[in-house]
């Protein structure tokens, strides 16, 4: 499950346009210990996969998603910028997270 975390990881960040250094630093750990948990040599705590899917915009359950096509769907939506940093990153994260649970009230609400 380490290796479907991690390259799951690895495609949201690179779909997003950032680098391990920025997200390293957005989450508050080593780009070393960042770059363990894409590659599967290391399993990532539960509090910096919750801080990680808050900056990519998705759920945590993605990050365990095992096909591919699923998780390429959801890049559709990924934001890209330049030169920001770890306080635009910040309120990136806070944005996707009122647009996801926005998104979730409407899907309940229509059910």
């Amino acid at each position: 499950m380490k290796t479907v975390i991690g390259r799951n990881l690895k495609s949201l960040r690179t779909a997003n346009g950032y680098t391990q250094e920025k997200v390293s630093e957005f989450l508050g750990i080593n780009r070393s210990a960042y770059a363990n948990y894409e590659s599967g040599e290391r399993e990532a705590p539960l509090e910096v996969l919750e801080k990680a899917v808050a900056l990519f915009g998705c759920e945590l359950g993605l990050l365990f998603e095992e096909d591919k096509n699923v998780v390429d769907e959801m890049l559709t939506c990924a934001f890209r910028a330049d030169d920001i940093n770890t306080n635009d990153m910040k309120e990136i994260a806070e944005f996707k997270n009122l647009v996801l649970n926005y998104l979730k009230m409407g899907k309940l609400l229509a059910e």
